[in-house]
């Protein structure tokens, strides 16, 4: 009896490691490939690679977010009476900046932090946007992606608006 209950338990265990290592393994395969839909989305800003982005997106999602930080906010009221905290947006109108922009454009992505089961997944890292190698815009951004039959896609960005507000015209 104690023979079979110590092979019971050792089969629960090991299955429990195996389904482990099994969805460890998934994991890192999908961790992989949302690094390289990272890779393509500052690729495609740096080139205003418009095709490129787009395909980055899933189709019809307009899920797009900034949150000024208080002061900037504050700031942003004095500026323009009437102006909201929480901006919202989508990706297409961001596409367009973009690719519309006769200056070079580049996002700087640290601290990156990918959360994922295979099938969602959430990324969260500090950025910098710089356009003509000068501070646009900084401070903490998310993403949620889905898992498409075509690869991973950017359902959702929120980011911190934290410009130079020197800049803000």
């Amino acid at each position: 009896m104690k023979h079979r209950m110590l092979v019971a338990i050792t089969g629960l265990a090991l299955g429990g490691t195996v389904h482990a290592a099994a969805t460890t393994s998934s994991n890192a395969e999908a961790t992989q490939q949302i690094q390289q839909v990272i890779h393509d989305f500052q690729t495609g800003i740096i080139k205003k690679d418009r095709a490129l982005l787009t395909s980055l997106f899933y189709p019809g999602s307009n899920s797009w977010f900034s949150v000024a930080t208080a002061p900037v906010y504050q700031s942003l009221q004095q500026k323009f009476p009437g102006a909201t905290r929480v901006r919202s947006g989508n990706y297409m109108e961001f596409i367009a900046f973009v690719a519309g922009s006769p200056d070079p454009m580049e996002e700087k992505f640290s601290n990156v932090q990918i959360h994922t089961d295979g099938n969602i997944a959430a990324v969260y890292f500090d950025f910098v946007y710089l356009d003509k190698g000068k501070l646009n815009n900084k401070g903490s951004e998310t993403w949620q992606l889905l898992h498409t039959t075509e690869g991973w896609k950017i359902n959702s960005i929120v980011y911190t608006l934290d410009p130079d507000m020197a800049q803000v015209k």
